[in-house]
């Protein structure tokens, strides 16, 4: 007599706790990592296709394809982004320096374009307690003070981080390189691991690869656009610290609706608030007629349908993304909020929808019958 398999689903709960435990082992271990890995990964998907390009020039030589592709997002990805982001942090520590030091008097900046308003316009500010600007401007510059304060504690610390920092660098280019060279194969057999139907896998897949491109290209590429011609155009009209309001204007972009008008409508209204018409009329007219139609022109040639995510989602998501993670939560955010609803779509739709793909799915050696 043969005994019974008792232990069968023992030998298996205990293979899946076994697994679980090397699994979460293997996250604590690279979590100190976690973002660059995350940045390396989103990067591979979204260089794919150039990726591919390489690869036919370089007939079929891999690693030779991912050097050049790895190349070519140090010179014109992360070169500029590192140089410009180093202009704006000297710009930041100027203004704020200046606010300290009493040099920038935004109380008679107020007092300037609050006395060119209408009349019923002030009566309306002062009914609402924003016609005293000298307790605002009192708060403006402790403000200022205790970030110069923040930045000086922090001095240190970031000083003994840049070991730390450029590790990090170092190591996210180092796995870019492999999960552009090896990606293609990489990707089939980890949707092939996953513990759902293979037709839902990789219908999860490819939702997921087309809201990482359409979430970079549509609100990183957008920004850029925005922000660039922004201070572009703040640096014609003589504004002071151009690139840092283009950098913020870049920022900004992601908020629907709103977006880049926070930064560019108060300039140009200052502007006209201190006599220069023309200038103010310039950021006012082209910051509606270009800055603000960038967004409605390439958004959708850059996106298309491809996530189907409202805009009210992508500004809480974005918004949850930044205070969960900083600023890797500008992709991440909408990222996750984007499988959120397709997961969830998929759900409810897929019976049907997988049906529908096995029923239209010739199976081999089968042939049609008549009625």
């Amino acid at each position: 007599m043969v005994a019974p398999q008792t232990g069968a689903p023992i030998e298996r709960g205990g293979f899946l706790l076994f697994l679980g435990l090397v699994t979460f082992a293997a996250i604590y271990v690279v979590f100190p990592f976690l973002t660059p890995l995350l940045w390396a990964a989103l990067a591979a998907i979204m260089f794919q296709p150039l990726y591919v390009h390489f690869l036919k020039w370089c007939r079929g030589r891999e690693s030779w394809a991912a050097a050049l592709s790895l190349l070519f997002i140090t010179v014109v990805i992360i070169v500029p982004f590192l140089f410009i982001g180093g202009i704006v942090l000297d710009e930041v520590l100027i203004v704020i320096e200046a606010f300290r030091q009493g040099e920038i008097d935004v109380a008679g900046w107020f007092d300037t374009i609050f006395t060119a308003l209408p009349a019923q316009i002030q009566n309306s500010l002062l009914e609402n307690g924003f016609g005293d600007m000298a307790a605002i401007s009192d708060r403006a510059q402790d403000f200022a003070e205790e970030s110069i304060g923040l930045i000086a504690t922090q001095a240190v610390s970031i000083g003994s981080s840049v070991a730390s920092w450029v590790l990090a660098f170092a190591i996210g280019l180092y796995v870019t390189f492999f999960l552009l060279r090896d990606g293609q194969r990489l990707g089939p057999k980890l949707v092939a691991t996953l513990p759902m139907e293979v037709a839902t896998g990789k219908k999860m897949a490819e939702r997921f690869l087309s809201i990482v491109r359409a979430t970079i290209k549509g609100s990183i590429v957008v920004g850029i656009v925005q922000g660039t011609l922004g201070g572009i155009l703040l640096w014609i009209a003589g504004m002071p610290s151009a690139i840092l309001f283009g950098v913020l204007m870049g920022f900004f972009s992601l908020l629907p609706a709103i977006g880049t008008a926070i930064v560019w409508l108060p300039a140009g209204i200052y502007l006209l608030a201190v006599g220069d018409i023309w200038q103010g009329v310039l950021v006012i007219v082209c910051g509606f007629a270009v800055i603000g139609m960038v967004d409605n022109v390439l958004r959708p040639i850059l996106v298309g349908r491809d996530t189907g995510i409202p805009d009210w989602i992508i500004l809480v998501s974005t918004l949850g993304g930044i205070a969960a993670m900083g600023f890797t939560g500008i992709v991440v955010g909408p990222v996750i909020a984007g499988l959120f609803l397709s997961a969830w779509s998929v759900f409810g739709g897929q019976e049907e929808d997988v049906g529908d793909e096995i029923a239209g799915a010739k199976v081999p050696g089968a042939e049609t019958k008549p009625a």
